[in-house]
């Protein structure tokens, strides 16, 4: 069985690379009864989605060194959950992932099917009406994008940087490893995380997103993988989000704890959306959360920004959190130089 630390510490670093293989689950992995017909590179996610909906490993289910074996009630009783949910979605929902393992259990291995009883006899508090008076016109998807092309320092001076190279550190799990970041333009970006003697690497090379370390043979990341990638390693992303989202449109006010923000929610064909988020003084991107569909639900990532510096004119974030259902980590920069000399082949994927 993989333990909930090496889940962790694989995730954060990247050793958990997808191929990108056209198989069918069934063609690639033994025993799969309900799943049969979905991509082989979604497997994985889904088990990922089912645990942390459940909020269970993976030998609640499985038995360990024998994944494909039923001697366990509980993987049947997946299957038949599965089934149920997928059921009630082309039923009930015209075939759209309405229901989710998450939808009942909420991290719990059993729904709660009784409601709590009242345990005080304070009178509940009212919910807090709405402000009185007319709502305040929210700002357009262009007026958003200019502040934050102005916040940034402007399209003239993003321009005049073509890389950057960061150094910091990647902590996950507690843990706390040295961490380079390459990036250039238009969308090129790998990070190398030292692990004492080894080296892991997560890139995308302008076209397609991989994984690897050293000792070992890098990896395709999967179609899903390689997608968040390619907008993680944008160079000039609020110049061209227009391009990328034929569809933008600005959320309502909103709130990332005490701090007021102003979103924007980006839809492309055929892809989830992805929302992003702009602190509404400083008018900086604060966050974006991402998704990606699995047969049983949607995943997302979340991904924080702070602690803006101008190197060469541009604020750059030099901390930033990815987190995810299963596990987060927290990059931080020291140091951050633009316009380095960095060739193409140093984002290249290794030759097997």
């Amino acid at each position: 069985m993989l333990n909930r630390l090496f889940l962790a510490a694989a995730f954060a670093v990247g050793l958990f690379a997808q191929t990108a293989d056209v198989k069918t689950a069934e063609q690639a992995y033994k025993n799969i009864i309900e799943l049969k017909g979905t991509p082989a590179d979604q497997l994985m996610p889904t088990m990922q989605y089912i645990s942390v909906s459940l909020g269970v490993q993976c030998d609640t289910c499985h038995v360990a060194g024998k994944f494909e074996a039923d001697d366990k009630r509980a993987k049947k009783t997946a299957r038949e959950m599965i089934a149920m949910t997928m059921a009630i979605n082309k039923n009930s929902f015209r075939g759209q992932t309405s229901v989710t393992c998450y939808s009942c259990h909420r991290g719990s291995e059993r729904p709660m099917g009784i409601p709590p009883v009242q345990e005080t006899d304070a009178a509940p508090k009212p919910a807090e009406a709405p402000a009185a008076g007319p709502r305040p016109t929210p700002p357009t998807a262009d007026s958003v994008i200019e502040n934050y092309i102005s916040a940034l320092g402007g399209a003239d001076a993003m321009k005049k940087v073509t890389t950057r190279v960061g150094k910091g550190s990647i902590t996950a799990m507690g843990q706390e490893m040295p961490i380079e970041v390459y990036t250039k333009a238009p969308n090129m970006r790998i990070t190398v995380t030292h692990m004492g003697p080894r080296e892991s690497y997560t890139a995308f090379d302008g076209k397609a997103g991989w994984m690897g370390s050293s000792g070992r043979p890098a990896s395709d990341m999967s179609p899903a993988e390689s997608l968040a990638s390619s907008l993680d390693s944008e160079f000039y992303l609020a110049l061209r989000m227009k391009e990328i989202f034929p569809q933008l449109r600005a959320g309502r006010p909103d709130k990332i704890g005490d701090r007021d923000v102003i979103s924007l929610n980006g839809s492309r064909q055929g892809q989830p959306p992805v929302r992003f988020f702009f602190d509404a003084n400083t008018n900086l991107l604060v966050r974006i959360v991402r998704y990606s569909d699995t047969p049983v639900g949607r995943m997302p990532t979340q991904i924080d920004y702070s602690d803006y510096r101008e190197v060469n004119g541009v604020k750059t974030p030099f901390r930033w959190t990815l987190s995810r259902p299963n596990g987060r980590f927290t990059i931080q920069l020291t140091e951050v130089k633009a316009n380095v000399p960095i060739e193409d082949s140093r984002f290249a994927k290794p030759a097997q």
